[in-house]
């Protein structure tokens, strides 16, 4: 039996921490048996504080965890948390217990290896961080495993012909990701000559779609998409 899915956490998160403390023994038991993917999740739930007080040194101990067992994208935020070789903490399971509420699901974290590895690399592409911070809180909640109905992928959501294009090899290590989609929302700001709004409708609609109806387009996904990341901005 899979352990269970990160959305099943946030739920259990929005309705008390009873049914987090059920989650994370469901991973904790898969994770024990050697499972990469659980290990993982698990240093994801402590790196970024869902559900349970945010731990660096208990995640960089998953994460190690899994990295022993060939998982890259935990070696990635193994070294965003700067344990590269030597953790000094044993793989363990904390739970929240009383299934009383503690405190919320973050939607954003303010700290953890993706945010960490979002301000280290936006630098290179002259974007803000906190604009990218914004698009992927939208676009996939900060997880790297995501993959939508139309078949876009990881933290950044990009589709197979936008990874190919911009040169992502792994779609699904965060690192790879990232520098795909930073890459195209630099590509789509200068197009449209720095304009926010216009560069985060191609982002969602496609570029196409912008120039077709000279400006962001009547969908109303793609301007609710752009009033959301404009609302976390001020713009």
């Amino acid at each position: 039996m899979p352990p269970p899915s990160r959305r099943a956490l946030a739920a259990a998160a929005k309705n008390g921490f009873g049914g987090v403390d059920q989650i994370l023994q469901g991973h904790c038991e898969a994770a024990r048996k050697g499972d990469k993917e659980a290990q993982f999740r698990l240093g994801w739930i402590y790196a970024n504080g869902n559900g349970v007080p945010r731990d660096d040194a208990l995640a960089a101990a998953w994460f190690q965890q899994a990295a022993r067992g060939g998982d890259t994208q935990s070696e990635r935020l193994l070294k965003a948390l700067g344990g590269g070789t030597g953790v000094q903490r044993q793989a363990t399971c904390g739970f929240v217990g009383g299934g009383r509420p503690s405190r919320p699901l973050r939607v954003q974290p303010a700290k953890g290896p993706v945010v960490d590895l979002v301000r280290s690399l936006a630098p290179e592409y002259q974007l803000d961080p906190e604009l990218v911070l914004a698009l992927i809180e939208v676009e996939s909640n900060f997880n790297p495993q995501v993959r939508s109905p139309k078949d876009a992928q990881g933290l950044m959501q990009l589709i197979p012909a936008t990874a190919e294009r911009f040169g992502v090899k792994d779609v699904w290590d965060p690192e790879d990701n990232l520098r795909g989609g930073m890459a195209y929302l630099r590509w789509l700001l200068k197009r449209f000559d720095g304009d926010v709004k216009l560069t985060l409708a191609a982002y969602n609609a496609g570029e196409g779609a912008v120039d077709r109806h000279g400006g962001v387009p009547p969908y109303s996904e793609t301007r609710a998409y752009v009033s959301r990341i404009s609302d976390k901005l001020d713009l």
